[in-house]
Formats: C-alpha cells, structure tokens, sequence
C-alpha cells in the first residue's frame, strides 16, 4: 500500500461525545515481507461470493468490504478500529473539544456497550448515568454483538435531537429507558480556583488541543492573585486522556528541567519507539511557547495529583511523568491502564483504520498498559471507602485488551470463592448507588481534596480502608510537611 498518512491516538478509546486524540506525524508503512495466505484469502473471496449470490437480498460491495475491514481491525484490540467516512470527520473534530454528543466514554465488553464514565457537566452526566452501566439498546435496536463504532454512530446525531437509551445496571431488577437530548459538547479543558488560602487546584478534565494555554493562562493568574501558593493540587480523575503533545506540555509546566524525559514508546515499527521530552518543540510546534513566563514558583511548588480509576491514557503519562521524577505525590486509586498508542492510518480522504501501534513508558521504563498508575498514598473516593471502586472498568477488563508486560498467561478465572466475594461487593456498591449523588470535584465535599490539603498541612491522612486487587504498594510512613517539597519516595510496586 505505498505512503501513507498518520495521525498517533493518545484517547481513551472510540468515546460517544467526547474528543479523542491527535498526534500527527508522516512516515512510510512497514513491508510485512511476508507471503500472502493464498488459502485463507481465497476463504474469504468464496465467503463474499456466496453472500452476492445467495443472500436472501442484495448486498453491495461497499457495505460487505466496509463490514469485513471493520470486524477485523476490531477483533484485534477495543481501541483499533476501522473509520468510515462519518467516524474520521467526527474524531477530527473532536479533537477541538467540540461536539454533538451525549457525553459518555465507552468500551464494548461482553457484547454490550459499558459506560466508562460520564463527562461532567454533559446530558449523561445530569441524566445520572453512571460507570460500569450497560446500554443493552439504542433507540429500541439491541446492542448485543453490534460494533463499538456503530453504536457510537447511533448515538451520534443533530444538537437538539433525541436518542433513547435502555440502561442496564447491575443489581436492578428491570433495565431502565432513558430519553437523552443530543447538544453540542464544549468541555472545558481547565479549571482552577483557591480551595483556600495558600492552597491551589488546577483540573484537567481532558487533553485538548488548547490545553496548554488555558493551563498556563489559569497558573499565571492564580499566581497573580496568590503569589505565596504552598501547595498546588493537579487533579486528573476521570481524565480519559486526549492529546500526547498537551499531556507533554502540562508534565513540563511543573517540572524544572526541559531536558526531562516525559515518556516513551516502544513499538514494531522503528518510527513508533520514541522519546518524548519537555522540550517546546515536543508541546508546541507553532506559534510561541505556551508555557514561556510561568510564574517561578509552579516549578517548585509542592504538588499532589489526584488519580483515579478513569484517569486514563495522557493523564497516566502525566502521572507516571511527575511520579518518576519524584515531583508530585500520587494520591487516589490505581489509574486505568490505557498505555497504549493508536496510529491513524489514512485508506482514503476521508476514511482510515486507527491501529494500536505502540505501548508507553513512565520515564523509569514502567509500562502504563493494562497496569497504569500505582498512587504513592492510596486514598478512598469518600470517609466510608469506596465499595464503588468494584463496579469500576479498567483496561485490564477489557475483553481482547492488548497485554500487560508479565501479564501474558495470566489466570484470569477467579475462584468460585472470589466470584462470590465480588459479587457480594457489588451488591453492597449497588446498594449505595441509588441514594449517592454525583461527585463535585473541588467542592467542599470532595474528600480526596480535603486529604491531599491535609497532606500539604501536615495533617493526619486517612488512607484507603483495604488494599486493591491488583498492585498493593506499601504506603509511604513519613508525609511532607507544608513547608517542604514532594518527599523523596520509592518507585511503587508495579503489578
């Protein structure tokens, strides 16, 4: 197939009003050198004609080699997949942070789409959608076996108009039936505000294209208003990723050294290993430096980033970037594990197969797949704990999710006991579901807030009630003072 186009994919996943990522790059695809499998091609040749000459009605040529294109870059990941003319106009745009959508990401498991989270401040979100729930139908048409990309397609539509969910949650007697209005989606990139005085927080709801600035324009203002800032929460939860070159430009803003390795990839192809610093030129190719006058003090400041399980893709790498360097302390829950690359490779003008291409490494060469972000103090969502994190999706769930290192061959059948115990858990998490309402961050409710404040102060900090299923790193016994930067912690232990 001669040259071709690219476009590196940091996102999530294929996500229903949410942007995923662009990193864009040029260079020539890979020569397998390998003989075609004549006879499995010629499987496939007696399987269309058969469809062309039996089928109970016609089929054209367009849809059956769209369909076979699409089920087989899908059967190799949950983030590869095939764009046809309608999904790469969407996820060029998307990549503004501007859409029609209702405003959840996805991930196709067990046949069914299963919300990963709600974006904030979107219709889902208000209509109390929540993660780990199940669409079963859209617009009344089973979703059983039917592909993430044309679900998301269904979903998708004219601002105003209105799609019809039936919604699945575990626990719940019957499915519930939700009309959601579609609208355009503008999320905001970055918030920021004083919790209180002497005591900042900077969030990243996601990796835009303008990310950078905005980070850079609400840090120069905070510091202009506060210029005696002691500590500076970066809250990442919920981020499910977005633009490499914003998660290299947000690690830099904080780190002192531009010669700092912020990640890297490792992949098949020569072109997809590459290291990435935190150098204007990797952040910030055009125009002026987005992050040239930051207030001195950002660098220095000490920080704690909050992470939990759908922090994801370019908020890991940020987490893994400032974790590594022994920047900022990670509070929260283990991250979701998305670290991996998707290439965009174009097949037409307006078509293209988005491929994973490559997996990403924290600065120490700590693979982020399938294992993410271990946090230095694990903390719950709330004083109670957080029974909810068992309802949660990781990539590691994910059916067909590319491996972990160390992760291959692994047994995945849970004992009849643990099977048990889980599902005693659920339950108990479902149970709290009902009357709970959505989380506010930077509220005055926000627990993990007020403990990483705690932190900052010195204070007591009242970690996690029990240890995950997964990575279970010793907690560190000595915290930082108020006064003192980020101590010097050890690597946590990797899954």
């Amino acid at each position: 197939m001669g040259k071709a186009k690219n476009i590196g994919l940091i996102g999530l996943g294929m996500v229903a009003g949410v942007a995923a990522s662009f990193q864009f790059s040029a260079h020539a695809q890979k020569e397998t050198g390998a003989p075609l499998p004549l006879e499995e091609l010629r499987q496939l040749a007696d399987v269309y004609g058969l469809i062309k000459t039996d089928y109970v009605e016609p089929v054209s040529d367009k849809k059956l080699l769209s369909e076979a294109i699409s089920g087989m870059v899908a059967s190799l990941d949950p983030h590869s997949s095939y764009l046809d003319q309608k999904a790469y106009k969407e996820m060029k745009e998307a990549v503004q942070g501007k859409f029609v959508g209702v405003g959840i990401e996805v991930a196709s498991e067990d046949g069914y789409v299963k919300i990963v989270a709600p974006i904030e401040d979107t219709p889902a979100h208000k209509a109390g959608i929540k993660s780990g729930d199940l669409i079963t139908r859209i617009d009344n048409v089973p979703v059983r076996n039917m592909s993430l990309d044309e679900a998301i397609k269904r979903m998708r539509g004219k601002a105003g108009s209105k799609v019809t969910l039936t919604i699945a949650r575990r626990g719940e007697d019957r499915p519930w039936v939700l009309p959601i209005q579609r609208q355009e989606i503008v999320v905001a990139s970055v918030k920021a505000r004083m919790i209180e005085p002497g005591y900042a927080w900077l969030r990243v709801s996601q990796f835009q294209e303008n990310t950078v600035e905005e980070l850079a324009k609400k840090a120069k203002a905070l510091y202009a208003e506060n210029p005696d800032i002691k500590g500076l929460v970066l809250d990442l939860r919920n981020d499910p990723g977005g633009l490499l070159p914003g998660a290299i430009g947000v690690s830099a803003a904080f780190l002192p050294q531009q010669e700092q390795l912020i990640v890297s990839t490792k992949g098949q192809l020569p072109d997809s290993n590459h290291q990435f610093y935190g150098r204007r030129e990797f952040y910030a190719q055009r125009g002026t430096d987005p992050l040239a006058g930051l207030p001195a003090g950002l660098k220095t400041v000490p920080m704690v980033v909050l992470v939990n399980g759908g922090s994801a893709s370019a908020s890991e790498i940020v987490a893994g970037a400032l974790q590594d360097t022994k920047r900022a302390i990670i509070m929260g829950s283990q991250t979701f594990g998305k670290g991996s690359v998707q290439t965009l490779r174009q097949l037409s003008a307006d078509t293209a197969v988005k491929l994973t291409t490559a997996r990403y490494y924290t600065p120490k060469g700590r693979p982020i797949q399938a294992t993410g972000i271990v946090p230095d103090l694990r903390v719950d969502e709330t004083a109670e704990g957080d029974a909810l994190a068992v309802l949660r999706v990781r990539e590691a769930d994910l059916q067909r999710h590319l491996a972990g290192e160390g992760e291959a061959g692994k047994d995945k059948a849970p004992a009849a006991k643990a099977q048990k115990d889980v599902l005693e858990a659920q339950q108990r998490a479902i149970a709290q579901l009902k009357d709970r309402k959505p989380l506010d961050y930077g509220s005055k409710d926000d627990f993990q807030l007020a403990q990483a404040i705690n932190h900052f102060k010195g204070q007591p900090v009242q970690l996690a009630k029990s240890e995950p299923e997964a990575a279970k790193p010793a907690a560190p016994k000595a915290l930082p003072g108020a006064e003192q930067k980020p101590a010097e912690l050890k690597a946590p232990a990797k899954k």
